[in-house]
């Protein structure tokens, strides 16, 4: 065996085994999930789920959706692709086009959802400007206006290049033959696009199928499989084993997708040579297909032109003034700082680490004489990359790699995304590669030369645009993505797109368009300097192809290869002696993880930094189901060193993992609570009514939860789903305490088709909605209702007949024998005696012995539920609710 096939033979091992461990055992650790209960192999999970109407009305959804919004982007695509390949319109025109075809992909997908919020919802800016909502947003107009925005570069860019290497000429011949221009159309440009066309549905299908992010601002009640999956992981009372059944399907897409795209290959039509043809001059036709094509165009801006107008408004829509304090105020704020970098960081060593792999595997596929077995393997691994699903992705390593040394790394990050993005670099990758000429190798050779030296002097310098898009693309994909990310980043690793997403349950949308900006301007920048880069770099290939074979070697590409090979080596030593294994930011800072809202969190804050504990410690907040859900699968291998959370939650994990510490400072609480936890906070929940929103349409204000069952209200209220958020949990305490079962469910029934596409997933998503003047009325936390109407926006709650129920929150610190573990103690005991006056500010319920309630801020009618809340309750009220829907 040559020394050549042992080299490509080791990069094939490195490659094969990189995706063994961090692809295959994982994926199949998942598969393993859905059928081993606790008494060994079973199919109850299936049947659950299956069993669940729920489920079949998402899968239905998903299907629907995805392939309607699929045949759109692709129809509107391919309209751009024919514009700038097929028209004589003004090439500025074609530019403009090209660049605002891929503007999205310069933004995360949550991104998209709320800025059609902002821009088409009822106190929208187009709404505003047009002086009425065109249509409802929540469902199906909403996610398709969504998915098609997120897919249509990546269509574009597929049927735009294959436009590209159509040979012309032959549309000329057509009319020569005298064939009708329809028949010309249909010979010369659809039928050699058949194959790229169909892969492009294919593409667009599966990218919506999986997308979470859309759906996670607009999904509303059209309810799809991949907010199911994140419901069931992280949902207020999580299954496992569930979601894991959501994954395996969510994977039957992936492999129909691929053996659709290996069946569609043979009707991709190659041409030996293109020839250059004049197009057919047709002013119509211009004019026709360029006016829509910059419709288009217009309509993609338009979409996104209220990110740069809400970050610099006092408060949209009540207080339209320009502001600069929403930006120093992110610009200040050194944690959202630390994120931006984060993400810089992720994205840099995704690029670097990925681009390795990428290059290696191609080497291997492009040129080598290994055994074909081997190149078919790496192509496999590519076709299943592209299909697989970045959320079952990010749920496979969750699971796999839970309570490793890999967990809240930037390195598990890495990874993750190295394999998530690997299909279409390695593509680019192999086919540049296969491109050069073949014989180099053969002539290094005889020259004397390794096939090592040969690859490094000669084929990199040749390579070195493909490389540096290869670079553009992993880093740019880093940037924006979320849903594999969503269950691996940690408080010290956190990334934007995470952080937007928990923006988000706290209604910060100036924080959350704000940072979509710097990702916004960050890729713009990234793309735009290494395109040049790249084109600098082709263009200098082309003039050195001029020089002989030795000349190449001995001049400019070896000075080329030699930048190539410093650059990458010490990227590859920062990799390995940097923190990339480390969890981030200083090891020695405690980590608070906290599902307490935005009053609570300051107050925690100002307290700690008050006695001195400020810089000693990351406080990173969640939402309550998803700290509930890290509780349960994680338990003492959680990151976070102290947590505040629902005492119930607490209650319910220490049952199951025994992860907490005994409290050993003085707890002397109203009523008795656990030993290992001491309460902060007790949230009530009333009835908020946007006032303005009231009068103009002329609603009776609601005095009761049962008044919200009034069809008057129809498509006019806002509630939050128990099976999402515990903040709902509260409406269905009162209305199951106040009447009999029967009644109860009857109400509920009767909300929920009041709220239609307003039943929410966040606890804070019906004052979101009334806030916005989506709603008028909804059902949430009274304090926050009461924080808004005290800075003068039009809302005001209504404390119901029923009663004001509530839930407490306490704090509580991990078991984990570490140096952190007492000063986390000492923290805890900070928050409790010096910290509760300044929480009392907004929730005013005494819960400590010689603490007062102020009469002012009291509830009217506060109650406790007539049973212990535990984890098992919630459930039995979980599956009362899903009866209702």
């Amino acid at each position: 065996m040559n020394r050549k096939n042992k080299e490509t033979k080791l990069i094939f091992t490195a490659v094969g085994l990189l995706f063994a461990v961090f692809l295959m055992i994982p994926v199949i650790g998942l598969l393993a999930k859905s059928f081993l209960g606790e008494n060994g192999f079973t199919f109850a999970f299936y049947r659950e789920v299956f069993g669940t109407k729920g489920f079949v009305r998402a899968l239905g959804n998903s299907f629907l959706i995805a392939g309607i919004s699929a045949l759109v982007t692709t129809a509107l695509a391919f309209f751009m692709a024919y514009t700038v390949n097929y028209t004589n319109a003004d090439r500025r025109i074609k530019k403009i086009i090209g660049a605002v075809a891929v503007l999205p992909m310069f933004l995360p997908t949550i991104t998209y959802g709320f800025a059609i919020i902002y821009s088409f919802g009822k106190e929208g800016l187009l709404t505003k400007i047009l002086g009425r909502q065109l249509f409802p947003i929540y469902g199906f107009n909403g996610l398709l206006l969504g998915y098609v925005i997120y897919t249509l570069p990546v269509c574009y860019v597929l049927v735009s290049n294959a436009m590209a290497y159509i040979d012309k000429k032959f549309m000329t011949v057509s009319r020569l033959m005298g064939d009708n221009a329809f028949t010309t159309f249909r010979m010369t440009v659809v039928r050699p696009l058949l194959g790229t066309l169909a892969a492009s549905f294919v593409q667009a299908f599966f990218l919506s199928f999986t997308d979470f992010g859309i759906p996670a601002a607009v999904g509303g009640q059209f309810e799809v499989l991949a907010s199911v999956l994140y419901r069931q992981m992280l949902g207020s009372v999580p299954n496992f084993n569930n979601g894991a059944v959501v994954a395996m399907v969510m994977l039957i897409p992936s492999v129909v997708s691929i053996v659709l795209l290996k069946y569609l290959e043979k009707y991709n039509v190659r041409y030996n040579r293109i020839a250059q043809e004049d197009l057919k001059k047709s002013p119509v036709r211009d004019i026709i297909f360029g006016c829509f094509s910059v419709l288009i165009c217009i309509g993609i801006v338009s979409i996104f032109a209220v990110i740069f107008v809400i970050p610099f408004v006092e408060e949209w829509p009540y207080r339209i003034h320009f502001t600069m304090e929403n930006i120093w105020k992110v610009i200040r704020d050194t944690e959202l700082f630390d994120v931006y970098m984060n993400s810089i960081y992720v994205a840099f060593y995704t690029a670097v680490f990925g681009t390795l792999i990428v290059y290696g595997s191609a080497l291997v596929t492009a040129r080598s004489q290994v055994n074909k077995w081997f190149k078919q393997v790496i192509d496999g691994i590519a076709m299943v990359t592209n299909t697989i699903p970045g959320m079952v992705l990010g749920l496979a390593f969750l699971f796999c790699f839970s309570g490793s040394s890999l967990q809240n790394t930037f390195l598990i990050l890495v990874i993750c995304n190295t394999i998530h993005f690997f299909s279409t670099p390695y593509l680019m990758m192999k086919e540049s590669l296969a491109k050069l000429n073949a014989s180099w190798e053969t002539t290094a050779m005889l020259m004397g030369d390794s096939w090592i030296k040969t690859i490094l002097r000669v084929v990199t310098p040749n390579a070195i645009s493909t490389i540096i898009r290869v670079f553009s693309y992993y880093f740019i994909n880093a940037m924006v993505t979320i849903s594999a990310v969503i269950f691996l980043a940690g408080a010290r690793t956190m990334v934007i797109t995470t952080k937007i997403k928990q923006l988000q349950y706290y209604n910060k949308y100036n924080e959350i368009f704000i940072l979509s900006l710097l990702l916004l301007f960050t890729n713009m920048a990234a793309k735009f300097l290494l395109n040049c880069l790249a084109d600098r770099k082709s263009r200098s290939g082309e003039n050195v192809k001029k020089e002989t074979h030795r000349t190449q070697i001995a001049s400019a590409k070896m000075r080329t290869a030699r930048r190539v090979i410093a650059v990458f080596a010490a990227a590859v030593l920062v990799i390995s002696a940097v923190s990339l294994g480390s969890g981030g930011r200083n090891s020695q800072l405690v980590v608070i993880y906290s599902n307490a809202d935005d009053e609570a969190v300051e107050a925690i804050k100002q307290t700690l930094d008050e006695n001195g504990y400020q810089g000693k410690y990351i406080l990173q907040t969640f939402g309550t189901s998803e700290l509930g859900g890290k509780l349960l699968a994680e338990g003492k291998n959680l990151e976070a060193d102290l947590i505040t959370m629902s005492t119930f939650y607490i209650d319910s994990a220490q049952e199951q993992n025994q992860m907490f510490q005994e409290i050993t400072f003085p707890v002397n609480t109203t009523e008795e609570f656990p030993s290992y936890c001491a309460p902060i906070t007790a949230q009530e929940g009333a009835l908020i009514i946007n006032t303005k929103v009231m009068e103009s349409s002329g609603l009776p204000v609601p005095k009761s939860i049962k008044d919200l069952a009034d069809p008057i209200y129809k498509d006019m209220i806002s509630v939050t789903d128990v099976s999402s958020s515990s903040t709902a949990w509260l409406l269905l305490q009162a209305l199951i305490d106040a009447y009999d079962e029967n009644e109860a469910k009857e109400l509920l029934a009767a909300i929920y088709e009041n709220a239609g596409p307003h039943v929410e997933d966040s606890g804070s998503g019906p004052l979101k909605k009334v806030r916005a003047g989506e709603a008028a009325i909804g059902f949430g936390l009274r304090h926050q209702a009461a924080a808004d109407k005290k800075a003068g926006l039009p809302i005001d709650y209504i404390d119901p007949a029923e009663g004001n129920f509530s839930l407490t929150e306490s704090l509580a610190v991990l078991a984990k024998d570490t140096k952190r573990e007492q000063t986390a103690m000492e923290m805890a005991q900070c928050i409790i005696e010096n910290g509760r006056k300044k929480l009392q500010e907004t929730y005013p319920n005494a819960l400590y012995k010689g603490e007062t309630t102020d009469p002012e801020n009291a509830s009217a009618n506060p109650k406790t539920y007539k049973e212990m809340l535990t984890v098992e309750l919630l459930e039995k009220h979980q599956k009362l609710s899903e009866e209702c829907k």
